[in-house]
């Protein structure tokens, strides 16, 4: 049972936003399990009023997402903990496809994740599992990929390109496609 202590000692999240209150399962370079409490005090709830039907005290998918990918978090940065998100790796979300949900949490369910790594290469990570209430799925994440990438390289500064022309992209002797216009020059009018 790693607690919230101990997460903290592994991921860089605080409150608000440190969305897992224990992994009960770490098995590293495979699978975990973690627990989420939503409770009524959480600040998307704040302003609530209290008029609020039940179906509006629903936890935000985005936010469930969050928590299912902090338990990922604690099962790729166990063996390497980095609180400080300023220094050593950061992790990076690269993206989530096949996500559904099945049903809205609402504050007093505990939400278990279930998370499973499908793949490894280098410092990505592909994850795929599901999130439950009791026995009953609430979210499946058929793919969602995570990289870690060195802090310092989120400090540098952007890389400006050279802009794109339709030329550049299609070729010069292509008719049917114009070249964008140039900034400050007239834009002709199409009528």
């Amino acid at each position: 049972m790693i607690t919230v202590d101990e997460i903290k000692r592994v991921l860089p999240h605080r409150y608000p936003m440190l969305l897992v209150d224990r992994v009960t399962e770490l098995v590293p370079g495979e699978r975990a399990r973690g627990l989420k409490a939503v409770t009524c005090n959480e600040p998307w709830y704040e302003g609530m009023p209290d008029t609020a039907s039940a179906e509006d005290y629903h936890y935000p998918w985005t936010v469930l997402i969050e928590s299912w990918c902090h338990v990922a978090g604690v099962l790729v940065a166990w063996d390497r903990p980095n609180p400080d998100v300023r220094k050593g790796k950061a992790m990076l979300l690269g993206g989530i496809t096949d996500a559904e949900f099945h049903r809205p949490v609402v504050p007093g369910d505990v939400v278990e994740h279930h998370v499973r790594l499908a793949r490894q290469v280098g410092e990505t990570f592909v994850f795929e599992g599901e999130s439950l209430v009791g026995k009953e799925t609430v979210l499946t994440i058929g793919r969602l990929t995570m990289t870690m990438r060195p802090a310092s390289d989120l400090d540098a500064p952007p890389v400006t390109a050279s802009p794109v022309t339709a030329s550049s992209v299609t070729g010069p002797t292509d008719p049917l496609v114009a070249a964008p216009p140039v900034p400050g020059s007239p834009v002709p009018d199409p009528l």
